[in-house]
Order: C-alpha cells, then structure tokens, then sequence
C-alpha cells in the first residue's frame, strides 16, 4: 500500500500533534505502507524508514508557528492545498490520512481523486477556535461545523484520540464507517536527523551546581505553557510546598521565551524563584531524561476535553503524577492511579506534597498505573489498532 499522510503542523516539533503525527506515521510505515508525509517547511527533520517527507517553504521571516489557530497557519495551509493537488495528481495513493484542518481540504478534493480517506481528528476544530480564542464570529464557528460534519461523513475511517471526541464524533458518521479510539500513548524515542542529541544537563548548567541539583526532590512539568496548561496554579500552590519542603525544585521544561519570561516573573514575585528552574523548549529526548530523573510528574492542565499526550508516558514512568480533575485527565486516570487534584492552588500544594511523602499511596498508586498502560495503552495494542484500521480499507 502507498499512503499520503498530510500534518499541517510544523513537523517535527515537541509539543501534541507532531508527536501524534510521528508516531502514526512510524507504525503506519512499521506495518509496511509507503508513506509521502506532506507537512510545513518549518519543523524539525525526522529519520522514519519508508517515508519521503515533503515540505512547503517554511517562510520563516513570518514568525513560528503557535499551538493553535492562526492567520499564519491559515496562510501555509494555502500553499498545503496547492502542493496537496499536485501529489494526488501525479500520484496514486492507496488512502489518504488527514489530521486535522487537512481533513477539511480531503473533502473538497475527494470527489475529484476519488482517495480513501482517513480523518484523524484530534480535537474539534470549531471548539478549538473558541478555546484559543481565535474568533468570536458565531458565522465563522458555524461554518466550521459544517465542515467537520462534512469531513466525518465523507471519511472512510476515522481516528479519535480519546473518549469524549469519541462520542462527540460518532453520532456523525455513515452507518459502517470503520472509527477507532487511538489514543496518543506510545512514546518511543523520537529520532531526529540534523540536531546532536542534548543531555538534560545542558538546560540545567546555568542553574547553579549541578550535584546541588541532584540533592533536591524534583517536580517535573514538561509541555507547552498556553495559558490552558495551568502553570499559574502550579507556582501559586508549589509556594506553599516549597515552605514546607526547601528542598523541592520545580522544573519546567517548555514554553516560548515571552511565556517563560512571564513565568519566571510570576516566581520572582511568589518569592519562590530559588526554587524553580524554566527550561526553555527541549527536545524529546531532554524531556524524556527530565521525567526519568523526578521524583514527582505533573499535567496540571485546567481546561480543554482531550487526554495530554503526556499521560501515557506518565502513566508507564512509575512515577507519582499529580493531575488535575478535569474531563480531560478523569476520562483516563482516577485517584487508583494518580494524585488528583481541583483546579486550584491548595488542592494542588496537597496533592504535590503527597506525591512527594505519602509512601504507601506512592506505592499502590504508581503500580497500578503501569498495570493500566500495559493492559490498555501499550506500543502492540496501538499497533493492532492501526493495523486493523489498514485492513479495513483494503
């Protein structure tokens, strides 16, 4: 089989959907589809075996790409569409995988090239305009909605990436149309072509010893800092761990410079500055090595309905994890498996300071969350699920 699999995202960067789109892409060619991956200029080059990357320009005097909907975004996936037509119209493709916003575009150019169509939906686009705060145009949030009805009816086989989206999606389907729950849950290392991989250390270096810094429990946060991410809450209830525990340290590993500059003043100001570290954006590597390292892991996350990538990860580190109680954590972990807390500054103190003490619930709670990986989210099951998606097409 030959796949055309198209990411308008920059790709490959650290944060949700490049990941998701990696290693879609790495089983999709692991179970033998020639893959062409179309994506932006900007992004990261990867080495997948059987699979031709190809890029539009990156047009990078206009700035990075954000997490989100953009002017910026709408303006690359113009030049998406464009070089879309000239692939289906110099090549046949078996299916065609479509994330997100490229789900939009397959179904305009379906009944033209009359591909198969996979629609890997990892959120719901009209939702997302109102999450980012992207429009308040109730016009432009409905045309949206047509759209993504549109898409999902046109789809041969769609992917979901968690519950929620699962049942929002499904009602919208053609009888028969094969749809699958694939959550984002491998976490294989990511193998980049240009860059010389980095050692944690390197982001630490500049924050005093670093045999000082291993002394020191470590609480660790690695992922975007969008305001949705709950990192005022973190720092407002890591004050009130750090007086009772000086010898905690809260790294977080993310974030564009403005976000980390606006954070660490934040610290300065909660007067817990000493106790904290802000990274900056790591590689995968680099935050793979952080999570080893801690003691406690975070996914402080405050709004939004679909799982963090980082969970699964989380799930299977045999680390304690401390997350908030919200639809988006809840529909994958319960207090059986993590520490749970309210959106809210004190119920997070208290739930990071029994991750850190409470031996007993550490014990029951990190053994029980490595069972739940192993039974529902590991490397083979997601492997069988894509490999019975593959078959369903043929």
């Amino acid at each position: 089989m030959k796949a055309l699999i198209i990411s308008p995202q920059p790709f490959f960067s650290p944060r949700g959907t490049p990941l998701s789109v990696y290693y879609r892409t790495l089983i999709t060619a692991e179970l033998g589809v020639e893959v062409d991956l179309l994506t932006y200029g900007q992004g990261e080059d990867v080495d997948l075996p059987g699979v031709r990357i190809i890029r539009i320009p990156a047009f990078r005097f206009l700035g990075a790409v954000k997490v989100g909907p953009s002017l910026l975004k709408l303006f690359l996936d113009i030049f998406i569409f464009l070089k879309l037509i000239r692939l289906l119209s110099f090549n046949r493709y078996d299916f065609v995988h479509a994330h997100e916003e490229a789900g939009f575009m397959c179904y305009f150019l379906k009944p033209l090239f009359r591909f198969k169509l996979i629609y890997d939906m990892h959120s719901s686009l009209p939702q997302q305009l109102t999450n980012f705060k992207f429009t308040r145009s109730t016009l432009l949030i409905k045309l949206f909605e047509k759209l993504e009805n549109a898409t999902l009816r046109a789809a041969d086989a769609v992917i979901t990436i968690c519950e929620d989206l699962f049942r929002y999606a499904d009602p919208l389907l053609h009888n028969g149309t094969p749809h699958l729950l694939i959550e984002n849950s491998l976490f294989d290392p990511v193998r980049t072509v240009a860059s010389p991989e980095k050692s944690y250390r390197d982001y630490l270096s500049g924050n005093g010893s670093l045999n000082g810094l291993a002394n020191k429990k470590w609480i660790v946060y690695t992922g975007t800092l969008e305001p949705y991410q709950g990192m005022e809450l973190v720092l407002q209830g890591f004050q009130t761990v750090a007086a009772q525990d000086p010898g905690t340290l809260l790294i977080i590993a993310g974030g564009n410079p403005e976000q980390v500059s606006a954070y660490r003043r934040l610290a300065e100001k909660l007067d817990i500055a000493p106790h904290c570290i802000f990274t900056g954006m790591v590689p995968k590597n680099v935050a793979n090595q952080l999570n080893e390292r801690a003691q406690v892991l975070l996914s402080p996350r405050i709004s939004g309905n679909n799982t963090p990538l980082k969970i699964y990860e989380q799930l299977a580190s045999g680390k304690p994890l401390v997350a908030t109680r919200i639809r988006s954590h809840t529909q994958v972990l319960s207090e059986e498996v993590a520490f749970l807390a309210d959106p809210e500054p004190s119920a997070l103190a208290e739930s990071m300071l029994a991750a850190l003490h409470d031996a007993p619930a550490i014990a029951t709670k990190t053994a029980r969350a490595q069972a739940l990986y192993r039974e529902k989210y590991a490397r083979e099951i997601y492997r069988q699920k894509l490999q019975s998606l593959l078959e369903a097409l043929r």
